[in-house]
């Protein structure tokens, strides 16, 4: 009876089991593991005192606290090393490049996308930018332009502008192609409304060299053969659908005149080109002068 007491309290004992693949690479790797999480903790943990300085001082040490987070992003690798540029097509690279104030090498986390896309919206050919950090070491910018609308001439200056006023570009005037002139102060501002009422009617239009603001209150337009249309203020758009009618109709816009006075509605006012007086026509005689 006692054997079999102890028998049965005395069970065969199993040898210890074979640790896992799994639980032996963790083992082996166990010495990388632990410093990239505490990295990566560090890193977290830097950013909230970041965060956590710049609400009690935005203007101050946190200055300090981000340069140090810079550094800590360059000791990681994490430097500018290329810059994609998207929707360039007449501003300066050397200006974008400027108003980027970044170079290659220099720490990406110290470059402030924000910072960088308002300088460059001052560019005058910039419309809107968009600015942003793609880690660990490229910068992405890509812009929208200003299209060029025409060539503005005030006094003895010729300028591009957009369709606002904005003045684009004061050099190279013919790489953009054809453009509308418009001459005089104001016409700037005033130009893309008269400039849609004209697309309307292709016929003046086309015989239209410039639109000249005067007196920054009413309009003229100087055809091609010289003639000035004199437009009145305000209803512009109804006086030149009456050219229009009256090209088609008698092909007014062609013949020799050196001004179409539409300012009153009720009466058209031609003046024709000064024809000189017979007294005033030399005609030279055949052989030149002769002595008697």
């Amino acid at each position: 009876m006692a054997r079999e007491r102890l028998a049965r309290t005395s069970a065969p004992q199993k040898e210890p089991s074979r640790p896992s693949r799994l639980r032996i690479w963790v083992k082996r790797r166990r010495s990388l593991v632990r410093p990239a999480i505490y990295g990566a903790l560090g890193l977290g943990a830097l950013g909230v005192v970041v965060l956590a300085v710049r609400a009690v001082d935005p203007a101050g040490r946190v200055r300090g606290v981000a340069e140090s987070f810079a550094h800590v992003g360059e000791s990681l690798g994490m430097t500018v090393q290329q810059v994609i540029l998207e929707g360039r097509r007449n501003t300066p690279t050397d200006m974008i490049r400027a108003a980027l104030g970044v170079s290659r090498g220099d720490p990406i986390l110290d470059f402030s996308p924000e910072a960088a896309r308002t300088r460059i919206e001052t560019i005058a050919w910039v419309q809107t930018a968009h600015v942003e950090r793609r880690l660990p070491g490229t910068i992405l910018v890509r812009i929208e332009e200003r299209r060029p609308f025409a060539i503005w001439q005030n006094n003895t200056r010729f300028v591009i502008i957009d369709r606002e006023g904005r003045v684009v570009a004061a050099d190279g005037l013919d790489q953009f192609g054809p453009l509308p002139l418009l001459v005089g102060p104001g016409a700037d501002s005033a130009g893309p409304a008269l400039h849609d009422i004209l697309k309307r009617e292709a016929d003046v239009a086309d015989r239209v060299q410039a639109m000249v603001r005067i007196h920054e209150r009413r309009w003229n337009l100087r055809l091609h053969n010289g003639t000035d249309v004199l437009l009145p203020e305000g209803a512009e758009a109804a006086a030149i659908q009456r050219l229009a009618e009256l090209q088609r109709e008698a092909r007014l816009l062609d013949r020799p005149l050196a001004a179409i006075d539409l300012r009153l509605p009720d009466r058209l006012v031609l003046r024709p080109t000064r024809q000189a007086e017979p007294g005033e026509i030399i005609t030279p005689r055949p052989g030149g002068a002769r002595r008697g």
